[in-house]
Formats: structure tokens, sequence, C-alpha cells
């Protein structure tokens, strides 16, 4: 039988776990909000460096040169040098589908062709969430057969993006390792890293999965690749200050874990459709600057740092404005 006292006793645990539980809370928002001050040095701005996450309608018939010398007159006034068009996805099995790509090699050409100082890379991934097993070795093996393939089409390089990639997943850095003999240019798309201790167990208890990875699994990647896209949107954080500091807590982290002679780009969120009302009104181009341009302050001048934008349909002119006038003046 329960009596009251036991029931007192389980009330109080319960009041002082939630009452942990907000400390915690308070302790990280201080945090993110401490990141998140000061002003930005006047250098601290785009180095040419930058990327743009483009869709899927580029190789599969639907854009023509045309489109891509509109393209071109835009990007020719930015910083971009990396675009990764959607070229995928991967099937369950890893095979990628030659007849979802059907223009690639013609919207390559194109862009050589207008955009000359601009590096192409096949955007190639898959959930691997109940989705795509990298663990099974046939189904790595068909991803490198579909790489090897696509880059026939001229490609300058590979970008990965498969999700959720676990911490410490060994067979991902595999697949890494291995992609190494099909291209020169190899980048992949990285969840954030841990902003504080304790922080990925938290989330994966959450979640199920990892949102977080830890410092050492995410130089184990970076040591792998030639750039690394870390997918700073998506943060849950619910007001612009809180977003701000998170992406700066984010580059910060990267610039001191990635080495000077490695490409970092910071994703900035230019879409609007979270699913999620606040973080529509959180997270923006211009906050991802301004947090991007803070770390780079207090980290010191980097050649090889950017901020890369996703994505280009979602893309409004007013995020292409704030890009122009917050990052890039």
């Amino acid at each position: 039988m329960i009596t009251r006292t036991v029931i007192r006793r389980g009330l109080r645990l319960v009041a002082l776990a939630s009452a942990v539980v907000v400390a915690l809370a308070g302790l990280l928002a201080g945090a993110l909000l401490l990141q998140f001050t000061g002003a930005p040095a006047a250098w601290a701005k785009s180095t040419g460096n930058d990327a743009l996450w483009l869709g899927h309608a580029w190789v599969d018939g639907r854009r023509t040169e045309r489109d891509v010398e509109q393209l071109a007159v835009r990007l020719r006034t930015t910083g971009i040098k990396d675009v990764y068009v959607h070229s995928g996805p991967f099937e369950w099995d890893g095979r990628l589908d030659p007849a979802k790509h059907p223009k690639s090699a013609d919207f390559v050409t194109w862009m050589h062709r207008h955009l000359p100082g601009v590096r192409v890379s096949a955007w190639l991934g898959q959930s691997v969430k109940n989705g795509l097993d990298l663990d099974d070795a046939a189904s790595r093996a068909n991803v490198l057969a579909g790489v090897a393939d696509i880059m026939k089409a001229g490609y300058d390089g590979i970008h990965y993006n498969f999700e959720p990639i676990g911490d410490g997943d060994a067979e991902f850095l595999d697949l890494l390792e291995r992609t190494r003999a099909y291209t020169r240019l190899l980048s992949t798309s990285t969840p954030q890293i841990e902003p504080y201790p304790l922080m990925r167990p938290a989330g994966r208890l959450v979640l199920g999965h990892d949102k977080y990875w830890s410092q050492g699994y995410f130089q184990e990647v970076v040591n792998r690749v030639d750039q690394v896209a870390i997918m700073t949107y998506d943060s849950g954080a619910p007001t612009q200050s809180l977003y701000g500091g998170h992406v700066a807590r984010q580059a910060a982290l990267a610039l001191h874990l990635v080495p000077d002679d490695k490409s970092l780009v910071i994703g900035a969120p230019a879409y609007h459709d979270h699913g999620l009302p606040w973080l529509d009104a959180a997270e923006s181009v211009a906050t991802a600057a301004e947090g991007a341009s803070l770390a780079l302050s207090e980290h010191g001048r980097r050649e090889r740092f950017g901020l890369a934008l996703y994505v280009d349909f979602a893309a409004t002119e007013e995020d292409w404005k704030e890009y122009m006038t917050r990052w890039l003046a």
C-alpha cells in the first residue's frame, strides 16, 4: 500500500528533478547568450569560400542552360566557391539509379562554362534510420559503385549527407576512406558538435539517435575529408539570440577542430518551413552570419571558412539580401 509519506517523497523527488532541469536549461541559455555578445570584427566576413546546396531540379531535366546562366548572374557577385547539387538519393541497398540524375553531365558542363571558378559536387545521401544500412558491407560497396559512376559526369567532387550518423560510427569512416579512390574533392554534411558536456547523451535519450557528435568523432571525420559543412539549423533554439549563440558556439568549436588546410562551412537556414513557428522566427541567414562572424573574430583570421546556404529553391530575396549585407559585405 502506498502511504502518504511515500507519495510526498515521490513528489519531492519530482520537484527536485524538475528544478535541476530548469537550472541546467538556464545555465545553457546563459552560456549561449554570452556567446552572442559583442561586435564582430570588420574583417570577419566572407573570404570567398562559401557554399550553396542546390535542389534536384538542376539534374533531372527541369532546369536548362538558361537557368544556369541566370544562376551564374547571381553567384558571380557572391563568395560562393562550392555548390552541392542533389543527385540522389541512394536506394535502400545503396545503389544509385542513373535515372535520378539524367542531366547531371549537362549541368556540370553548363556550370563550368558559366562559372568556371565554382566547384560542383554531387550531393548524395539517404536516411540511415530504418533505411540504408551503412553497416552492411554490400550496401557500402553499392554506394561506392554509384559514386564511381556519377563522377563520370564530370563532377569536381562528392558531398555526402547521410542522416542520422551516430557518434563513433566506424562504417561511415570506412566509407569516407574508400571514397577517396574516386574523387579528389570529398566533403560531407555533419551534425552539430556537442556544445557542452552531457548534451549528446541527453539529446540521444530524447530523440532516440545522436543529434550531436563528440569532438573526437568529429575530428575523425574531418581527417578523412577535404571539407565539412555543419548543419547548424534545426537547433531547437526559441529566440534569435539563442540561435545566434548556438551558431557561434558551433563555429568556435569547429574552428578549433578543423585544421587550416581543410575547408569549414557553417550551414545557414535559407528556408522557412522548420515545422515549428518559433524556429522560423529564430533561425535566419542574418543570425547565422553574425554568429559565424563572432566566432571568427574570437578565433582570428582564417581563409578556408565560409557560410553555406541551405537551400536554393527555398531561399527568398530576403535571405540573399541578408547573406550579401551581413556576411559578404
